[in-house]
């Protein structure tokens, strides 16, 4: 498989995850507006969830630069790094992105910003005192990617979408318990109704959110490896990345900074000593394992 072929693919499968994501939606939208007989609840949960999600989407990368305590560089500071970030900016095409350090020992990075004029790199201490100059560049070029991918503004999307299913569903079920489908139709058959309703919406309450947690996570892996790819056309030279992905995975170090919330931002898991790679668990991973990383990239033919 070529470069270009393994990007083509990760692109499809991103936009499969993302139209089956949207009919979910949709089925369970229906299937509750029309046991409410209305189709407020589907109004107010959209609107809800637009309105949180952009505040996030504008204030997201103060946010997350704050928590991860990230100190802003300028060229005099590391005239390496900073030379290095727009050598690659230039190749992309994409304006030069601002700079931050991480004082953390652990190898790792991550991107954010909710466009390419507001793209943010941010490098641990660790990273740039343990890579090569051709590993460090395969790692930005892969945070770089995703801003050139608006995968910013993609987990924006996807976060909303996910924040419909909840709110749709937590309204459901309230609704339910309150008696709101116990007034359809006759009383026997409205009381039978109304058990199977209640059954169904168990159904809804426990399995929609669980399945849109699972879209958002294959969605979120497969824009790991597009930006896999898309760091490897950028460098020519797909093996930089690969090892500076088995060193920061190899590292022992915790990552203090990290915490469930920002975790999938960062290029490889910050966490240490409790992954597992069961087939369960790999349901629930923001990132692919890095063997399966590290295989794809040194698959790639240039």
């Amino acid at each position: 498989m070529t470069l270009y072929t393994h990007a083509e693919s990760n692109i499809r499968k991103t936009w499969l995850y993302l139209t089956g994501f949207l009919i979910f939606i949709i089925i369970i939208a229906l299937f509750i507006s029309e046991l409410l007989g209305s189709y407020f609840i589907l109004w107010l949960a959209i609107i809800y969830s637009v309105l949180v999600s952009f505040f996030s989407y504008w204030y997201s990368d103060r946010i997350v630069l704050a928590m991860s305590h990230a100190k802003p560089i300028e060229k005099k500071d590391n005239p390496e790094l900073y030379r290095l970030v727009e050598n690659l900016c230039i190749t992309a095409g994409l304006p030069l992105s601002k700079i931050y350090i991480l004082n953390e020992a652990q190898p790792n990075a991550f991107a954010t910003g909710r466009n390419p004029k507001h793209g943010v790199v941010a490098v641990t201490r660790g990273l740039l005192e343990r890579l090569e100059r051709t590993e460090l560049e395969g790692v930005i070029a892969h945070e770089l990617s995703h801003i050139g991918n608006r995968d910013a503004l993609l987990q924006t999307v996807v976060v909303v979408l996910v924040g419909v299913i909840v709110m749709m569903v937590n309204f459901f079920r309230r609704i339910s318990f309150f008696g709101g489908l116990g007034r359809r139709g006759g009383r026997g058959r409205g009381n039978q109704m109304g058990a199977i309703l209640m059954l169904i919406g168990l159904i809804l309450v426990v399995l929609a959110p669980l399945l849109a947690t699972l879209i958002r996570m294959a969605i979120s892996r497969k824009r790991e490896f597009l930006a896999d790819a898309s760091a490897a056309l950028l460098t020519r030279y797909p093996d930089g990345l690969a090892r500076a992905l088995e060193k920061i995975s190899q590292d022992p170090n915790p990552l203090r900074a990290a915490n469930n919330s920002t975790a999938h931002l960062f290029i490889a898991s910050p966490f240490r000593g409790g992954e597992s790679r069961s087939w369960f668990t790999k349901l629930f991973m923001t990132h692919p394992p890095v063997e399966e990383r590290v295989r794809a990239l040194r698959g790639m033919k240039i």
